[in-house]
């Protein structure tokens, strides 16, 4: 690989989300790389929410892994890539040898690049010979793959970006885009500013940032979209409100679905009833998505992630099909994508039951053509297992040999804790990561360093279908490699031809040229960017964001889908699907009488191993919390800001009440993003049930019975440290990252006095160690200065409330900490008023609530535009601009 570095400002796309936003990387010797949004690039013109923001603070080196490691004696030690990769090629040849290629698998994830996803699906399907290659992808976008194929024919999402401006009725299903899709939703937002007429409803069972800013919020009774979408299926067709010629002449089974929606949900009244929402709002709804032409209905994991997803993407595609409202500006179906690349990865078939470049496993000819382009020696002939199903052959023993790949399923998968024995009784497991210690990590035999953002090259293709560019902007670090180098190495090693690529471009060449191979009119995939291919190095390089499909001879991308009314099933016509409503499969009962839902913070992704390494994006949800209605909490005997233990029937986890003010009684709302690293007992994922859509695989991730009791501690405390400390010793903690230091919440049992003070932060001398030590009050205050300079701190509280940290955590940026300071740290409260600014609100410029509530009664701030005009706040991403109106709500009422 090159090791120099490009020219100065690179053009590249963020590692976050679906949305696929490009960025501006400045880089200057010596200096942290300047990030910006892209103007120039479609998805976001520019506009980046705080975790892209924050994407500089996040690139140093520190518990990166740089070297690969194999396992001895029960140690991982260092060794040389040969070492390693023969170690995994080895394992896997003798195991296929053994067993059969059914025998080992591959985990991958929709945060690799489109290049790496290939060669990793070339190399299971074609060579070694199996399906078994699936990705994390399942659980948050194969609801949405089933749907469109049982719908179109193939994984197509019809519309893009600008539908959502154009239209005059946006629908958000199960989509907290002002958290989870920022820039998207401001999009949106800047075009109701521009049209007032325009109209948002959301649907959702909590009350979101995105409710807040919706004109209309269904809170549906968790499970129940298929009722509701059936309803206004039923609702549609009794008031004549279809588009006879677009149904007659392009689509079939109309008749079948429209039976099983009259079945249960012809009735508005029985659907309110059932879903639990206000009738007269509900025909609100169902009145407005009537008599508006252009409607788009988007959905996220709301609607994937659940035992019955595939059949609620079908409900809502049955209501566009009976309108006609697809394939035309400012309507349509719309699938809001979770990952960065999880598109780029159905492309090339890292699901496992697709092919590469949406050909299918089940048909025969498809699958000689795949093996024929590749000239493989053989070629996969049955879906491989699905994630869930993978880790449960770990643990039986019929696959012996995994290797995972950018992902850390011991936290991210259901009934995590079974994966945990799946992998603590595989025979191999090998893993590819960034970072050194991760959850999963901890039952490596093999890992392997791998190149993350900033110094990985290839493509990665957003939620409407445009491939974009991911550039380097870093040299590799240590010895990492690129992943789809790592997995070319292994092929070779097992003898396998076909595996030696120059470089991403010739990948991606490769690619592009097999989605158009044999694709004809016998054998029609809109998935064609043929177009693509041939490129140079150069072009490559130059490569501009583009819209599939792109197909030989085509010199721009395709905005829409669908605009001539032909669909990818052969006749080539859409298909309705009867989509009869089931309840989710585990019911709330005495034992377990709440309903658990997960899900994205606003500043956060996946298991923190990016994010957490940013002192601003940690402020906003510094701690993991379990949201629920007061009333359940009394009943449940737990308190705001107290400990509790979340339990279900497969795990249990630890967490501090919160009440949110947008949960329903009967629900409760737990973060998924705490991992073995950043908390002691908080991954979410051991407590959610193992229950998939039969279709898709998908994982029933916001619907599983749990029950909350207190914790019990008998002390709270927290610490801020420069250097890192060992609380494994204490009943609770979570690490924080701060500003110049580490931060601990602890909450703990037995004695917390000075000497378990000295011994946590390791102080001997008396010299710079000051103290306050209230016994009969229960707190305990202390502080370790070196040269006059704060280098820890520690508050303990046995009753009562602990001091605000966030201007304790001003203090660290102070080379000499005066004695007024001092006096009013150990006094545990702000010099002066307004010195503490509260818990952050605006990440993006670090304004916090007090800040914010004080400027409101200060300045007479009436709107969200006036706090921004008065503090910036909410003037970047916007995704905190829920919160300032909340605020406003609430000082206007006192």
């Amino acid at each position: 690989m090159d090791m120099s570095l490009p020219a100065p400002t690179v053009r590249t796309t963020c590692p976050y989300c679906g949305v696929g936003c490009g960025v501006t990387a400045t880089v200057k010797p010596g200096t942290i790389p300047i990030i910006a949004g892209d103007v120039e690039h479609a998805a976001n013109k520019g506009r980046l929410c705080v975790k892209g923001a924050a994407l500089g603070e996040t690139l140093d080196l520190d518990g990166r892994l740089l070297y690969p490691q194999v396992r001895e004696k029960g140690s991982l030690r260092r060794a040389g890539w040969d070492e390693a990769l023969e170690r995994v090629a080895t394992g896997f040849a003798r195991i296929v040898a053994e067993h059969g290629p059914d025998a080992v698998a591959l985990y991958v994830s929709g945060q690799l690049l489109t290049e790496d996803y290939y060669v990793a699906n070339k190399f299971m399907k074609g060579y070694v010979g199996s399906a078994n290659i699936d990705t994390n992808s399942r659980l948050c976008m194969s609801s949405s793959v089933a749907g469109h194929k049982r719908a179109f024919g193939e994984d197509l999402v019809p519309g893009c970006y600008e539908d959502l401006e154009l239209a005059d009725l946006v629908v958000l299903v199960g989509a907290n885009a002002a958290w989870c899709h920022p820039t998207l939703f401001q999009r949106i937002l800047k075009a109701k500013e521009a049209r007032p007429g325009l109209r948002i409803v959301a649907i959702d069972p909590r009350r979101t940032a995105t409710c807040e800013l919706a004109d209309l919020h269904l809170p549906i009774k968790p499970g129940t979209d298929v009722w509701l979408f059936n309803g206004l299926l039923s609702y549609l067709a009794r008031h004549g409100h279809t588009d006879a010629a677009f149904v007659q002449a392009h689509t079939e089974g109309l008749e079948g679905a429209l039976a099983a929606a009259e079945a249960e949900c012809g009735d508005p009244a029985q659907v309110a009833r059932i879903c639990r929402v206000d009738l007269d709002k509900l025909l609100a709804f169902y009145e407005a998505f009537a008599a508006t032409g252009k409607t788009v209905t988007a959905w996220s994991q709301g609607v994937n992630q659940s035992s019955s997803g595939t059949d609620k993407v079908n409900a809502i595609i049955n209501c566009h099909l009976l309108t006609g409202r697809i394939g035309r500006p400012g309507m349509g179906p719309f699938s809001l994508t979770g990952q960065p690349n999880a598109m780029g990865g159905r492309e090339v078939g890292g699901l496992a039951n697709m092919l590469a470049a949406h050909m299918e496993l089940d048909n025969p000819a498809q699958r000689e053509a795949v093996r024929t382009f590749w000239d493989a020696p053989r070629i996969a002939d049955k879906p491989g297992l699905k994630a869930v199903d993978l880790f449960r052959a770990l643990e039986e023993g019929t696959v012996k040999a995994v290797w995972i790949m950018a992902t850390n399923p011991l936290v991210s998968l259901p009934d995590a804790d079974q994966v945990r024995r799946a992998l603590d009784k595989c025979e191999l497991v090998v893993v590819s990561d960034i970072v050194a210690a991760t959850d999963t990590n901890r039952y490596a035999d093999v890992l392997l360093p791998a190149l993350g953002w900033g110094e990985k090259d290839g493509t990665v293709t957003n939620s409407e279908r445009r491939i974009s560019r991911q550039r380097a902007f870093l040299p590799a670090p240590g010895e990492a490699r690129a992943d789809w180098r790592a997995l070319c190495d292994v092929a070779q090693r097992m003898g396998f031809s076909g595996f030696d690529y120059e470089g991403p471009q010739a990948i991606f060449d490769e690619h592009a040229r097999l989605s158009g191979w044999r694709n004809d009119a016998h054998h029609r995939r809109l998935f064609d960017i043929s177009g693509l291919s041939g490129m140079r190095r150069q072009d490559y390089d130059a490569l501009e964001p583009v819209q599939w499909p792109l197909p030989q001879g085509e010199r721009a991308g395709t905005e829409r889908l669908f605009a001539d009314g032909r669909f990818a099933h052969a006749n080539g016509k859409a298909r309705f699907v009867a989509t009869a409503p089931r309840a989710p499969f585990y019911a709330v009962d005495e034992d377990f009488p709440l309903v658990l839902n997960t899900g994205r913070l606003r500043d956060q992704w996946h298991t923190m191993t990016r994010t957490g390494k940013s002192p601003r994006l940690a402020n906003h949800a510094p701690e993991p919390t379990v949201d629920l209605h007061p009333h359940d909490a009394l009943l449940c005997g737990v308190r705001e800001g107290e400990l509790a233990r979340v339990s279900s029937r497969w795990g249990a986890m630890v967490a501090r009440v919160a009440h949110g003010g947008g949960i329903a009684r009967g629900s409760v709302f737990v973060p998924i993003h705490w991992n073995g690293q950043t908390a002691s007992d908080a991954r979410v994922g051991a407590l959610v049930n193992p229950v998939v859509d039969p279709v898709s695989g998908e994982p029933e991730f916001k619907h599983t019975p749990v029950r909350v009791e207190p914790f019990v501690v008998e002390w709270q405390a927290f610490v801020l440290s420069r250097t890192p400390l060992a609380v494994d010793e204490v009943a609770n903690w979570t690490r924080v990252q701060g500003a110049g230091f580490v931060r601990y919440e602890l909450g703990g049992r037995g004695a917390a006095h000075a000497q378990w003070a000295r011994t946590l932060l390791k102080v001997d001398a008396e010299a710079g160690w000051i103290e306050y030590d209230d016994a009969g009050a229960g707190v305990y205050r202390a502080a370790h200065l070196v040269d006059g300079r704060l280098q820890a701190c520690v508050f303990v509280a046995r009753h009562g409330v602990l001091p605000p940290r966030q201007w304790l955590a001003g203090l660290f940026a102070q080379e000499t900490l005066a004695a007024g300071d001092r006096a009013t740290l150990l006094a545990g409260r702000a010099p002066l008023a307004g010195a503490d600014p509260g818990p952050t609100v605006c990440s993006c410029f670090g304004v916090g609530r007090n800040t914010i509530c004080a400027a409101i009664r200060k300045e007479a701030l009436r709107s969200p535009a006036e706090v921004t005009a008065c503090l910036k706040a909410g003037g970047n991403c916007g995704s905190c601009l829920p919160e300032i109106a909340r605020l406003l709500a609430q000082e206007t009422a006192r």
